[in-house]
């Protein structure tokens, strides 16, 4: 039997579910950072969990295009010319891997590394095949975790008139968290989909989503998507 504090918070949770549904005219999925670099085995930066979701991430895509419903895709970049603090000292894997030193977790790797010394092969920044945006779709790349700052995501979604977000991606923690939170707090209606993202640990997974639930986006699987983009 529920308190009162829990039935308010169910009354909230329902008036979120109503708000936050997919509409065919202002919503468009984002695909956050699904690159060969995070996905390949035996990237330096691996997410083996990453490689589970793609199935399902592949359905959303293809409802949304049959729906005319945008598809954006973002890539995580690292660039010597830009030399932010996501490299050094927080990834040291993008950075240009040294000739006859180690590479790998914690070493310099070249890492979805653009420009001279391009990662290459699992070290790629390009997104994989199974998600290959199409030539009239968006790719933004960005140098930081959030795919708003300092790139014109947000311009290319209020341009076309876009209101509500569906994210999808890795990681939950990092590049996914910072862009939804981002996203809600330039007002868009954000869904989460909760089985098509991934990070390493499954509780840090599963706490990402408890704290969204509560004050930034709409949790839902991809069942409950396809279904309302079906019948947007």
């Amino acid at each position: 039997m529920m308190n009162q504090v829990d039935e308010r918070i169910q009354i909230k949770l329902d008036r979120i579910e109503q708000s936050h549904r997919i509409e065919q005219d202002n919503s468009a999925l984002l695909v956050v950072d699904m690159q060969h670099g995070f996905l390949d085995e035996g990237a330096s930066l691996e997410v083996p969990r990453g490689r589970e979701i793609i199935p399902n991430i592949v359905q959303l895509v293809a409802a949304c295009r049959q729906q005319q419903i945008p598809v954006i895709f973002t890539e995580f970049v690292y660039a010597t010319m830009v030399p932010c603090l996501r490299g050094d000292p927080f990834g040291p894997e993008h950075l240009p891997a040294e000739k006859g030193q180690p590479t790998g977790y914690g070493f310099a790797s070249n890492n979805c590394l653009i420009g001279p010394g391009a990662g290459r092969g699992e070290e790629s920044a390009a997104t994989v095949e199974a998600l290959a945006p199409r030539d009239d779709e968006l790719v933004i790349q960005a140098h930081t975790y959030d795919k708003f700052y300092g790139t014109h995501l947000d311009l290319a979604l209020r341009s076309q008139g876009i209101q509500r977000l569906m994210l999808t991606g890795v990681t939950t923690d990092v590049c996914v968290n910072s862009t939804l939170i981002a996203a809600s707090m330039q007002n868009y209606r954000v869904t989460a989909v909760t089985d098509g993202m991934a990070t390493i640990h499954d509780h840090i997974h599963d706490a990402c989503l408890q704290i969204w639930q509560n004050k930034f986006a709409r949790l839902a699987n991809t069942s409950q998507l396809l279904s309302e983009i079906n019948s947007a």
